[in-house]
């Protein structure tokens, strides 16, 4: 039995490191980019953010590439693959002479982080079943929720002692530990048997069932509208308060106050959403979000969009927990009429929806200009735009 505990312990842990990666990968990377984007003397030091942009483009993809490989060649030889791209990935970044083979290598590791963070679930999945599954993933995600929090003040540590190619020497060496732990004490799970052919016309067909689902493409634009929003955060955190508000040395604890937020979120949604349900909640969130949005850009237009850092705080922290409270029913709604297509439509969404978020994200922190506008303006842009797509194209069917 504690043989049996002990394996269950070692098991949580695994996966909770390889689904973190991706988290890592990105967090970590926040407290760099205004050094990156002077040691490659970049016009504009907005540009650094592409450090992000390039990693999500690579994960966008390859999403798609590892569900179906998985089903077709089992569980573990795909996360193989992806590993040994992202080591491939953060040895480029490493040893990067400019910002084009610095983006190269973000975007492999995007393609490599993709494997750990699609196909753990499906390992859980086929071990466990039921309540006993649901509780090894909450186990996972708790840790993966504190892995934003501390990610940029590690971050920061190793950039002040050896500069910003440690970080990516840290991404590398947690790489080979997960990895060489996988490879050791994690067996095969799925059986040769339950194996699905790779097939074009099976992604085919997922992919028009996912756009002649009305509520599922609903959702899914909808949950990229979300992301886009957040990730116009992400770019823009690093000049926001570290170029704008002067906050270079507390930059780790203030983008943990929003992330801690963004944890909470989780906890209440988890709480309360089988009573509310996922339409109530994701229509409360983001009409409290166009709330505070709105009021938030009116003290910006008497503050000649720089008000203090208080007040910045007081915005982004409920606007967070908002965001929180989005981005598990938004997900859950999408793939609600997917049932048939569990694995492939989850790939799907996932990529569509962080192909949709990009472009925002992008346009958000290319839009810094020393105030909070571009950040403020896009998270009402987002919250606005999601209302109207669900106001006009979402028709929930009445229960009988």
């Amino acid at each position: 039995m504690k043989h049996a505990q002990h394996q269950s312990k070692g098991f949580v842990l695994l996966l909770a490191g390889m689904m973190s990666l991706v988290a890592l990968s990105v967090d970590a990377m926040l407290p760099a980019l205004v050094v990156i984007a002077e040691d490659f003397s970049l016009s504009n030091q907005a540009y650094a953010q592409w450090t992000i942009t390039s990693l999500f483009i690579g994960l966008s993809f390859g999403q798609l590439i590892y569900g179906p490989l998985s089903d077709a060649f089992g569980r573990k030889r795909p996360i193989y693959l992806g590993y040994s791209l992202f080591i491939l990935g953060s040895i480029l970044c490493v040893l990067a002479d400019s910002f084009a083979w610095l983006l190269a290598g973000r975007v492999l590791q995007g393609i490599g982080a993709a494997a750990p963070r699609i196909i753990t679930t499906a390992l859980v999945r086929d071990k466990l079943k039921g309540a006993e599954m649901a509780s090894v993933m909450s186990v996972v995600f708790s840790i993966f929720i504190v892995v934003p929090i501390v990610a940029p003040a590690l971050g920061q540590v190793v950039l002040n002692l050896a500069g910003w190619r440690w970080i990516f020497g840290v991404l590398l060496a947690m790489a080979l530990v997960t990895g060489i732990c996988f490879c050791l004490f994690q067996e095969e799970t799925l059986a040769v048997e339950k194996r699905r052919a790779l097939s074009i016309a099976n992604m085919l067909a997922g992919l028009k069932l996912l756009f002649a689902e009305r509520t599922a493409l609903v959702y899914t634009l909808v949950s990229g509208l979300v992301f886009g929003g957040f990730m116009g955060y992400l770019n823009s955190a690093p000049l926001l308060f570290i170029q704008l508000y002067q906050q270079g040395d507390n930059f780790a604890l203030l983008f943990a106050l929003s992330a801690m937020s963004i944890g909470l979120a989780s906890v209440v949604n988890g709480r309360i959403v089988l009573r509310m349900g996922m339409r109530r909640m994701i229509l409360w969130a983001l009409w409290s979000l166009v709330w505070l949005s709105s009021l938030f850009c009116l003290l910006l237009v008497k503050t000649q969009g720089v008000p203090s850092l208080f007040w910045l705080m007081t915005y982004l922290i409920p606007a967070f927990f908002c965001i929180g409270l989005l981005f598990g029913n938004l997900n859950s709604l999408a793939m609600e009429p997917l049932g048939a297509i569990a694995g492939l439509g989850s790939a799907f969404v996932a990529c569509i929806s962080t192909l949709v978020g990009i472009p925002i994200g992008s346009a958000i922190g290319l839009s810094f200009n020393n105030t909070v506008y571009p950040l403020n303006l896009g998270f009402l842009f987002m919250a606005v735009t999601a209302l109207l797509l669900i106001k006009l194209f979402d028709r929930p069917v009445a229960k009988a």
